[in-house]
């Protein structure tokens, strides 16, 4: 029995550094690279409450949600990414939306992010085999990239409509997709996905009717 208490124990503080990393009523789930030519950063991700908004540190990928944050019918969402500093190589960041089962196998999400190189993409999670490209990198004007400091700040929004969804970044559409495929599922969760190597400060994340 002793045993058994002592490894309950152990898996319990392995457990800890986790649910230390993310503020009240949040989850995040990792999404570990296997690409040997793009690897992980060692260290273990934060993600905390900062000011008004949440600071992500990710030496590894992560999806970050609250379950009660929840989005159906037409509804925009909104959110302010600011890149603290460029990663070696483009990596990305921004928001999740029509999320559910987040915590299982059967993972499911849609996803609109930005890069330092000033590219934007639209991906859809399905499972845990991977994800699918709803609509390829592709760059814009709209994007900023890092400032001589280093530093870029991007202003995201899904407008997501009857039959169609809006994507726009700093108050400009830079891409219109139909609720069709792959973007049908549009009712669900909402959160945060950054990429690994990556520091994001995240403010205003919030959805309007």
């Amino acid at each position: 029995m002793k045993r058994h208490v002592h490894v309950a124990v152990l898996a319990l503080v392995a457990l800890a550094p986790l649910v230390a990393q993310t503020p009240k009523g949040w989850k995040m789930r990792v999404d570990r690279s296997t690409a040997a030519s793009d690897p992980d950063a060692p260290g273990e991700i934060k993600f905390v409450t900062m000011g008004s908004g949440f600071h992500a540190t990710n030496p590894q990928a992560a999806v970050y949600w609250n379950p009660a944050n929840t989005a159906t019918g037409t509804y925009t969402l909104k959110g302010t990414f600011t890149l603290m500093k460029p990663s070696g190589h483009a990596n990305y960041y921004g928001l999740v939306f029509g999320g559910s089962g987040l915590e299982g196998g059967q993972q499911s999400y849609l996803y609109f992010v930005v890069a330092q190189n000033g590219t934007w993409l639209i991906k859809h999670r399905d499972g845990d085999a991977g994800a699918s490209t709803v609509t390829a990198k592709t760059p814009n004007d709209a994007v900023k990239k890092p400032d001589a400091g280093g530093k870029s700040t991007n202003a995201l929004e899904v407008r997501v409509g009857a039959d169609k969804i809006d994507f726009v970044v700093n108050g400009e559409v830079v891409h219109t997709e139909p609720k069709t495929g792959a973007a049908a599922k549009t009712d669900g969760i909402y959160g945060i996905r950054v990429n690994h190597l990556l520091e994001v400060h995240v403010d205003g994340l919030a959805v309007s009717k």
